[in-house]
């Protein structure tokens, strides 16, 4: 259900039809609610952040590599992953549909359960500084 709240909100603010990592996390800031205010900070601790859910997928930075300005590797079927900074590959965080489903998945697999809104949004607004 919370899914689906935040595609109608995407949907509705407009930012469906965004392209820039901002705008989308500016939607999962306003999907957290109560005027939350994303961190890049915050977000680059979640990325070195290890979870050990998974022994072979402890962090994020296990496939993402420490820099998300490089390509990283899947730590199980060893597929090249392009750089998650948008500096580096420009198809990051344009589209939002795609930005939910990578969360959907990974947050599942790496943290355990589906990552909050605010802990998108300051994700996005990691990857966004990075350089």
């Amino acid at each position: 259900m919370k899914h689906l709240s935040l595609i109608a909100l995407i949907a509705v603010s407009g930012a469906a039809l965004a392209e820039t990592p901002r705008q989308i996390g500016d939607a999962y800031a306003a999907a957290q609610g109560g005027g939350y205010r994303a961190t890049a900070a915050r977000g680059a601790e979640f990325f070195a952040r290890k979870f050990n859910v998974s022994e072979k997928m402890p962090a994020c930075s296990t496939c993402h590599t420490d820099s998300p300005a490089q390509a990283g590797r899947h730590a199980i079927t060893g597929k090249t992953i392009k750089p998650l900074a948008p500096v580096a590959n420009s198809e990051r965080l344009s589209d939002p549909a795609k930005v939910e489903k990578w969360f959907t998945r990974n947050c599942k697999e790496v943290v355990g359960r589906e990552c909050s809104a605010g802990e998108k949004a300051d994700f996005v607004a990691f990857l966004a500084e990075v350089r």
